[in-house]
């Protein structure tokens, strides 16, 4: 069975304002991009769907996961992996034990030799034990990736993943990112304000409006 991320019907409100409307569904590989100024409601699609939506806002609609509805499902149990515009690793981990912290419970030398083995795939073979705050921002960001893969998330967000980056690095962590996406055949729903984030992840653009009145949706690729 193909992996799907389906917005149904969602209306999102802060206070009685409507920010926005989404109707989507994103199948596994696809990467769905969100584009609109601050305030127009990027931020609380993603919390909604991490079902972390703070106070004062509310919303009507169901996100289902692989046919599974998890609108009321508690934000832990979503199997919803996250990557944002900073790396967040821990500074009293190791990389290792960055990595390690959000994957399955298991065998600790199978978790162990995982870890190496998707590092190498990284290019950051030997590097377990490495303290996240020698890393380069590249390296960061791979190690955030990583965390994020090996923790088997069932979707992936992209929150600005890449806004930090210099525009070499920008381009090749976007690349990894895109294609451990489509490898693992994740829906993923990116969160950008770069055009160039958004044409190279291949898919629907929703640009929103503030207020939100209508989405103006462009579709590069089918």
């Amino acid at each position: 069975m193909q992996s799907s991320l389906q917005i149904n019907n969602l209306k999102l409100f802060r206070q009685n304002e409507l920010l926005l409307s989404v109707n989507e569904q994103i199948n596994g590989g696809e990467i769905l991009t969100i584009m609109g100024p601050s305030g127009s409601g990027k931020s609380s699609l993603l919390n909604w769907l991490t079902g972390s939506l703070p106070q004062g806002f509310h919303a009507k609609g169901e996100v289902l996961l692989n046919n599974n509805n998890i609108t009321n499902t508690a934000a832990h149990l979503r199997h919803v992996g996250v990557l944002y515009q900073d790396a967040l690793l821990f500074s009293h981990l190791s990389v290792a034990g960055n990595i390690s912290f959000a994957m399955p419970a298991g065998n600790k030398k199978q978790r162990l030799e995982k870890i190496d083995d998707a590092l190498e795939q990284f290019g950051l073979s030997g590097f377990a034990n490495r303290h996240p705050d020698n890393l380069s921002g590249g390296q960061q960001a791979r190690v955030a990736l990583l965390r994020v893969l090996l923790s088997e998330p069932k979707a992936i967000l992209l929150d600005e993943p890449f806004s930090k980056l210099d525009v070499q690095l920008r381009e090749d962590t976007r690349q990894l990112v895109f294609e451990q996406i489509r490898y693992h055949q994740l829906p993923a729903l990116m969160v950008t304000h770069d055009h160039s984030d958004a044409e190279a992840a291949g898919g629907k653009i929703i640009t929103l409006t503030r207020p939100a009145a209508k989405a103006e949706i462009k579709q590069i690729r089918e």
